[in-house]
């Protein structure tokens, strides 16, 4: 049988570490790569048997890039702190290994939870099991993508995504990710903002995540979930003014 190696990133996830090795015990090997956590991620990740290295970079992609160089198996499967592998998609990717095909790739569908028991009615599916020498690499500072050769599938089962778990922690990841965001659209050449296209991106958000992903069937949680998501998009963007305003500044 091929082997499979299981590829976590990590930061700071004490809380939530030890469920995921534990949702990919089926693996050969286990390889967390951890951003200078400052808990105790990477005393659980080795306690339970994950081999951990540190590796700091603000590039998502540079950091699945480095998890691959580390890795030995025949196939890679990456997986985020916050999700949990599914008794179907486990026995799945063991049938896969068991009787290889001319497949290179394969999609999972991922179900997201919102404050740990609400699930958002929006399956996602992502590319996340590979063979090895298919995987060319992944590209993206934020929003990274797999370049892959080959035929990609789709498992059965689905990977459990436990995201905004707390509203202090979703406004720690909004801050965080949203200089990223406003620094990749300011690199781009994003028009100028102006006091109108705030409205138009934060009802946008809102209206993407209330009514076209029909969170509106999952109560007051869906609600506080799309209003967070209009907020989220107003702070991006007002970030991205403010990068404006300073080169503005830089050449007035």
């Amino acid at each position: 049988m091929q082997k499979i190696s299981a590829l976590i990133i990590t930061k700071n996830e004490e809380e939530m570490i030890a469920d995921c090795i534990r949702s990919v015990s089926f693996c050969d090997e286990i390889i967390v790569i951890d951003t200078a956590s400052t808990d105790r991620t990477r005393e659980i990740a080795t306690r339970l048997g994950a081999t951990v290295y540190e590796y700091v970079a603000d590039d998502f992609a540079k950091r699945r890039n480095y998890a691959k160089q580390k890795a030995t198996g025949d196939w890679l499967f990456y997986i985020d702190a916050d999700e949990r592998v599914s008794k179907e998609l486990a026995v799945h990717i063991k049938m896969i290994l068991a009787h290889p095909s001319t497949v290179s790739a394969y999609v999972v569908r991922r179900r997201n939870y919102y404050f740990h028991t609400f699930q958002w009615p929006k399956i996602e599916q992502l590319e996340r099991l590979f063979r090895a020498d298919s995987l060319m690499r992944w590209s993206g500072r934020l929003h990274e993508t797999a370049v892959i050769k080959g035929e990609i599938g789709v498992l059965n089962g689905f990977l459990l995504h436990f995201t905004h778990r707390d509203l202090s922690g979703m406004l720690t990841k909004t801050l965080s990710w949203s200089t990223i965001e406003a620094q990749l659209r300011h690199e781009a050449g994003h028009p100028r903002m102006s006091w109108w296209r705030f409205f138009r991106v934060m009802l946008t958000a809102f209206c993407s995540s209330y009514i076209a992903q029909r969170g509106y069937t999952v109560g007051t949680a869906g609600l506080i979930e799309s209003i967070y998501q209009g907020y989220s998009a107003f702070v991006t963007y007002a970030k991205l003014w403010e990068l404006q305003q300073s080169k503005q500044e830089h050449y007035a």
